[in-house]
């Protein structure tokens, strides 16, 4: 079969089942099937695939008709522009979440506010790392920092140190498997975290292939979604230096329930996404 009927057939599949942008996952595994960018689907309309090269594009397609996400499929997710390795034990890095590194970045570049001292290295770390992205990104914007992270998960853990080999930032992180920040050594400069806040209430809210295959303890909290971070805030009151900056991801469901366990906290502040979703909360020590 030729590779534009291949990628048509594929389209109308997906379409038939409901799969959400049939077009964009249809290109995406064919992609994948055969190792190429998109200018080579576009520019070699003609080329036959090999029986192999169609029975893993048909065996691709089916596992994303039952709901496997894409990035679970290929292996891979962009963030903060590196290609990182996914599987099933670690959340799929969002795009929102890159609100957190920007948040961070604003922080340490005075945000018309007080810095981190910049005399002694600044130390950060990411609780409940998952894939590595933040810790990553961090330790890509941040040359000179110190950067921890932390996941009680060890096949997290797994996934989050082939990612930092494979930009070769693995010297300059540091992985601990723990609970949040049990048994680390402060204080730091920024404690940063994309926590489980969904709660088991808005189960039914949550999309289905993320509800089916991605980790539960990566998504959900707890009865009300604030479990993990009732947790964390005291934790990083203490890990922080004074000044220091906890930067969360959180949703617009829990937002003022944050804010209120954040009363004690100076320049407590709300960073809406670009639909304008409360997404990430910072606050300072």
């Amino acid at each position: 079969m030729q590779l534009k009927e291949s990628l048509a057939s594929g389209i109308a599949s997906l379409t038939t089942r409901n799969v959400p942008s049939p077009r964009l996952n249809a290109e995406m595994l064919l992609m994948f099937t055969l190792n190429c960018d998109r200018a080579y689907l576009f520019a070699h309309p003609e080329r036959e695939l090999t029986l192999d090269e169609q029975a893993r594009y048909e065996s691709a397609l089916s596992e994303r008709m039952r709901g496997v996400p894409a990035q679970y499929i290929t292996g891979h997710q962009e963030f903060w522009g590196m290609d990182l390795i996914v599987t099933p034990a670690v959340l799929i890095p969002r795009p929102e979440t890159e609100h957190l590194i920007e948040a961070v970045i604003e922080a340490v570049r005075g945000g018309g506010q007080e810095s981190p001292p910049h005399t002694n290295r600044m130390r950060m770390v990411d609780a409940g790392t998952g894939s590595g992205c933040i810790a990553l990104a961090l330790a890509k914007e941040f040359a000179d920092a110190e950067i921890h992270a932390t996941d009680i998960s060890s096949a997290a853990l797994e996934v989050a140190r082939a990612n930092s080999a494979r930009h070769q930032l693995e010297q300059r992180i540091h992985f601990h498997q723990t609970d949040l920040l049990a048994g680390l050594k402060a204080p730091f400069d920024f404690v940063v975290s994309n926590p489980p806040y969904v709660g088991e209430s808005e189960e039914d809210q949550v999309q289905l292939e993320v509800r089916k295959f991605e980790p539960r303890n990566a998504v959900f909290a707890g009865a009300t979604g604030l479990e993990v971070i009732e947790r964390l805030i005291p934790q990083a009151h203490a890990a922080l230096r004074p000044g220091g900056w906890l930067m969360m991801e959180i949703s617009g469901t829990i937002a003022s329930r944050v804010q209120q366990l954040l009363t004690s906290w100076n320049d407590v502040r709300l960073i809406p996404d670009l639909q304008s979703i409360p997404r990430i909360v910072r606050a300072r020590r």
